[in-house]
């Protein structure tokens, strides 16, 4: 018994020093290569931006940010806080960043990142993140197809602000799909749609 005792002593005790080594070489792990990954997570955000905002902005639009309030962000699509990033020249927003999130898409919600000028004209629609059916839906992937290219331009004045506007072609709007993928197209394009008018309004409301 006592035999016993010993034994499961000494094998707690191994548990427990194996236990804190790898603890240990966890948390070094982490604090090795905690700058790192943040850098690259940085970078990695920065380049998307980039691809949404003029090139000739002189701020830094990942940290110049406006907060919106959980009701500006949930008009969004957004669950909890989101943001704004604000392009700048020589101090003057030149244009705007930001997430909206389509709930409807085939497989589930698609997050776009939109790039709109202080005119309110697009300047890009990227998808950051989707789980629509490879090969037939994600050709709203600009990675996948052009398709998205087809935003860019585009504006909440004029013909834009007529209802059904922002609809795929075969709904009676002004916007190309693919025959079999309709439900992706459609999804992205009402809510690009909707998140124009919310920044329109948004700016009137907040004189931005």
């Amino acid at each position: 018994m006592k035999t016993a005792l010993t034994q499961a002593r000494r094998s707690a005790l191994t548990l427990l020093a194996f236990a804190v080594v790898a603890s240990a070489i966890l948390a070094s792990t982490y604090w090795l290569t905690r700058d790192t990954v943040l850098a690259n997570e940085h970078a990695a955000k920065l380049a998307l931006l980039q691809q949404v905002l003029p090139s000739d902005y002189d701020n830094q639009p990942l940290s110049d940010t406006v907060a919106l309030s959980p009701v500006e962000a949930k008009r969004l699509g957004h669950d909890q806080s989101a943001v704004i990033h604000l392009a700048r020249r020589q101090g003057q927003v030149v244009a705007y960043a930001f997430e909206t999130i389509a709930p409807n898409g085939y497989s589930g919600k698609i997050r776009l990142l939109l790039g709109v000028d202080a005119q309110g004209q697009l300047l890009g629609v990227r998808v950051v993140s989707h789980k629509e059916t490879p090969g037939l839906g994600d050709y709203i992937d600009l990675a996948k197809s052009d398709w998205a290219q087809q935003f860019t331009g585009q504006s909440w004045q004029g013909p834009a602000a007529a209802v059904g506007y922002w609809k795929v072609k075969k709904d009676g709007g002004a916007f190309d799909y693919m025959t079999g993928a309709t439900i992706s197209a459609r999804a992205v394009t009402s809510c690009v749609g909707r998140a124009v008018a919310w920044l329109d309004e948004w700016k009137q409301k907040a004189n931005r």
